[in-house]
This record gives structure tokens, sequence and C-alpha cells, in this order.
């Protein structure tokens, strides 16, 4: 398995643009992950292992130390290449849990795009690589991420108060792309004020409009775009918590998913905010974060036929309005004898993707088996079928939402993401 941190050279990396190198660390993250699934058990970089709490050890040392989702630290090995073998229980989760949380995070996505997108962020280390990923579905889990798709708005608001304000304020909501084809996804700062809702209705909502925007970024794109747009901001609008979650999500877990993060007409009042918020910042996330000072500047990245004409130079004619929910919009999810069926429609397919990644994975060092590109190429067509199973279920598994249910609707039935502009 790959130690190495290695960088990822421009014009590749993604589905389709891999080098021979990239490739084969997918393949490893693959059998990784069939290991996994197959015997109950991972190996943990020894370094990564706190140092309370005993858990068991399958093999190669003596007793590791806690769960490795631990906050505490361990003291490096000497050998920095050194694993323990743990159970997956150890660590929080279970098998039956972690084929659910691996196929509920693609959607109707190429399954190779959710791997790469963390390894890409640990620089192509398996190991590492492993470990986020895994961190990442064990925070889906016990923060229930499915429920911000399954419970309608109604319900979430009931739940959580202060979620459904978020949307009739305006605070944040999607509309439209960047030259670059990624969703925007504007943020108006002057709008949040901390106590106006719970804590954690906020962070709910904020997975919501990134689960949401998940549907809207349409392949080869894989990001999106967001506007912090800074006009009326004042230190009462401030949230630290907040922020520092919003950094944990891109970091941790959606990595790779931000393509860049404009800072719009930031006051004076902001940069002594920014010297607190900055050190937070991975260097990676920091990259993509641009200030603009005027409305000109926002035409660099956005189209003037895609910017809403509140902005100076915007020609779309667009204006937010909160949708409510159409008390019949979700009966679908009622229907439990066709949700049943699409579900094993769908499982079929994956199984079968599986198998054929299995046979992908290995494929080079048995005599006598298919080629490569004769597999990955069924492995491609499989994909495309799994795409059109996905949101033939999507219905019956997923409350609708406004980009439902909008007059022109943005997202159709079969996973697309159809923008209307007004200009």
């Amino acid at each position: 398995m790959a130690k190495t941190d290695i960088a990822t050279p421009p014009g590749t990396g993604l589905v389709g643009t891999l080098t021979p190198e990239q490739k084969e660390l997918l393949k490893q993250m693959w059998a990784e992950i069939f290991q996994i699934s197959d015997s109950g058990a991972i190996d943990v970089p020894n370094d990564l292992l706190p140092n309370s709490d005993e858990v068991s050890v399958t093999s190669k040392t003596t007793t590791a130390k806690k769960s490795w989702f631990g906050s505490s630290k361990a003291t490096p090995a000497a050998d920095s290449n050194a694993t323990t073998r743990v159970n997956l229980a150890d660590i929080g989760l279970s098998v039956d849990q972690l084929r659910p949380a691996l196929w509920n995070n693609i959607l109707g996505d190429h399954p190779d795009s959710l791997l790469l997108r963390f390894l890409r962020a640990r620089k192509w280390n398996v190991t590492n690589g492993m470990n986020m990923i895994l961190k990442a579905f064990k925070w889906r889990l016990e923060d229930d991420i499915e429920e911000v798709k399954s419970n309608s708005e109604v319900e979430l608001d009931a739940k959580y108060r202060g979620f459904k304000l978020q949307m009739e304020l305006g605070k944040s909501y999607v509309h439209g792309t960047d030259k670059m084809g990624r969703p925007v996804v504007y943020i108006n700062v002057r709008m949040h004020k901390p106590s106006d809702q719970d804590p954690k209705a906020l962070e709910k909502f904020t997975i919501y409009v990134m689960e949401v925007g998940r549907l809207m970024i349409q392949p080869p794109v894989e990001t999106a775009c967001l506007i912090f747009d800074m006009t009326g901001f004042s230190l009462a609008n401030m949230d630290y918590n907040f922020v520092k979650f919003l950094v944990q999500c891109f970091e941790a877990y959606y990595p790779e998913s931000l393509g860049v993060l404009v800072i719009h007409k930031a006051p004076f009042v902001f940069w002594g905010v920014w010297k607190i918020i900055e050190p937070w910042l991975d260097p990676v996330v920091a990259s993509k974060i641009r200030f603009t000072r005027s409305d000109k500047e926002l035409s660099e990245i956005i189209d003037a036929d895609h910017l809403p004409i509140k902005y100076d130079g915007g020609k779309d004619q667009y204006e937010y309005k909160y949708i409510p929910a159409v008390s019949d919009e979700n009966e679908r999810m009622k229907d439990t004898e066709t949700r049943e069926r699409l579900l094993e429609e769908w499982k079929a397919i994956l199984w079968k993707f599986e198998a054929l990644t299995r046979e992908w994975i290995d494929c080079n060092k048995k005599e006598g088996s298919r080629t490569e590109t004769v597999i990955e190429q069924e492995r491609l067509e499989l994909t495309k079928e799994l795409r059109v199973a996905y949101f033939k279920l999507d219905p019956y598994i997923r409350s609708r939402n406004m980009y439902h249910r909008s007059e022109h609707p943005v997202l159709q039935a079969d996973g697309t993401a159809n923008w209307t502009y007004v200009n």
C-alpha cells in the first residue's frame, strides 16, 4: 500500500483522467474496502492509535489502544509504516454499516469519484485516505446525515428549531452555475443571527444544502462555487462555532468538493475576524479562497447572464423566494412495495459493479484474465446503469425540496440539473 504523499499533476486525478500510478492506487483503495467488508478488520497505522482504553487486536502487535477516531494522539511508532490490525467494531463501525455508508454516499455518482476525492485529499496515500473515509462514514452514521435527505423540511424544522427559517430568510440558496460549470451557492451573511436558531439546526441546514447541492453537480464537474456575500456584515452576524463546523465539513467530510470560495465585499470590521479564522484553514481550502471588492469582479467568476441582477452587471432577473413544501409531494415515499422493488434493482447492479471491480483489481495479476480495457468499459457501462437505477429510486427514499417544486424545476427526474435564466 502506498505510504508516500504524491502531488496530483494538473489535468489528472479524476474519473477518466487517471495516470497509471493513480489507477493502481485507486485499485488499492477498493481492495482495502473489500478486505474490510470480507474480514471485519482493518490495518491501522500505529501512529494513529491513541494511548488509552484497550481494543482488540487480531494481529501484528501486542495491544492497540483506544479507537483511532479519538482526539488524543499516540507517540509515533519507530517504524512510520507499521500498522496494527484491529476489528472494525473497535473503531465504532460494523460490516453491516460499511456498505450502506459507502453507497448512500455515492448516490448517482461514479463510485470511483468518491474514493478519488479522499485519495486526492490525502495526496494519494491509501492508508491515510482509508483513515479519512472511514472517519467520514462514522460521522455520517453518528450524525444521521440520511435524515436531511429522507425527512421533509417540515419534519426537520419540528426537530431542529430554526431549520426552515434559514430558507425563509434566503440565508443560503443555490442558483445557476459559474464559468466552470460549478453550481453557485449564495450565502447572505448579514441574514445570520446566532440566536435565531439552535446551533444544531444550522449544522443540519448546512448539510442539507451540501447534500442538495451534490445533486446539482453534473459530471464531469465535481466541485461547487460558494459566494459569501458580506454586504451589510457586522460583528453581530459572526458565528465562530459555525465557521469551524463549515471548515471541518470541507476538509474532512466533503473533501475536494469546494472549487472556489468567494468572500465578497468584506467590510473593514471583517479583517479582524479573518485574522482569527485564517489559521484554522487547511492549506488546500485556503488556496481556494478569493476576495472580491466589487460586483464587477464577480462577473469574472460568473457569466453576466447567470449572475442575478441584485449584483451590478448581472443580467439574470432571478430573485430568491422560498417555495414551501406541498402536502402530497412525498407520497411516493409511502409506496413501500415500489421502493423495495427499485431498491433491489439498484442493489443488483451495485453487486455486479463490486464483482467487476474485484476482477479489475486482479486482472493484471492472473494469467488468462480478461483485459483491463474490457473490464473498464464494462464498469463504465454499469456506472451508467447505476445512475439510472438510483434516480428511479430517489423519489421513494428522498424528500422533495424547493429545487424540485419550483415553477421551472432545477432537479429533473433523471438526475440532471436544468437552470433557468431570465435575461
